[in-house]
């Protein structure tokens, strides 16, 4: 708890009451951005992370062009478009930038923090969720890297090792040891399906 017994974020610990604010939009805006740091840092997240977050609800404001006040879905539909048609952003990526908006969003809308009074008294309305499980990316595949980058699948594996094995097996491969005393390792096809299948390393069939 912090003064008077306020949580870490609370409006009142950034916003002065009664004090007349020369620029309310910037000011209020601000005030929750150093609010909604306070209460990441105090629930022990790396200050790294809070940065990013920072930055991606900043990159947010500026595609909307609107204070989280005025926030509707249809920016973050607009907002999510832009960046997986224009900049290309891969759907983690998408994901994890969305998450963010939605963190910030879930942060301004808990009674305890007194973020929705602050705004109703300034400017008339509040913020609300804005990201939705209907309007954010999902997972939709086991792998969401690069196509190039990805673990294989099951059956891909399989036709590898199909494959490996029509090969000639008869003649196995010899690993030359990488410093004395340590013994030469021979590997076959056959050993390395035994090796995949299982999860043991191509290191311990010797």
């Amino acid at each position: 708890m912090g003064r008077d017994g306020l949580v870490p974020g609370s409006a009142r610990l950034h916003l002065i009451d009664g004090l007349p604010l020369l620029r309310p939009d910037e000011q209020v805006f601000e005030a929750m951005i150093k609010g909604w740091r306070n209460q990441q840092l105090a629930r022990n997240l790396s200050p790294g992370y809070v940065s990013d977050q920072e930055r991606t609800v900043r990159a947010f404001i500026r595609h909307a062009d609107a204070m989280p006040w005025q926030w509707t879905p249809q920016h973050v539909d607009e907002w999510s478009a832009d960046l997986r048609a224009v900049h290309g952003c891969v759907r983690s990526t998408l994901r994890n930038y969305q998450g963010s908006v939605r963190q910030f969003c879930d942060f301004l809308t808990n009674p305890a923090y007194g973020w929705s009074d602050e705004c109703l008294r300034h400017f008339g309305t509040h913020p609300v969720q804005v990201v939705y499980d209907w309007n954010a990316a999902t997972h939709a595949d086991e792998a969401e890297g690069e196509p190039e980058r990805r673990a294989f699948a099951r059956p891909e594996l399989e036709a590898f090792f199909d494959h490996a094995d029509e090969e000639d097996t008869s003649r196995p491969q010899v690993v030359k040891p990488q410093r004395p005393g340590q013994l030469g390792m021979r590997c076959s096809h056959r050993t390395v399906r035994v090796a995949g299948g299982s999860g043991t390393s191509v290191r311990a069939c010797g």
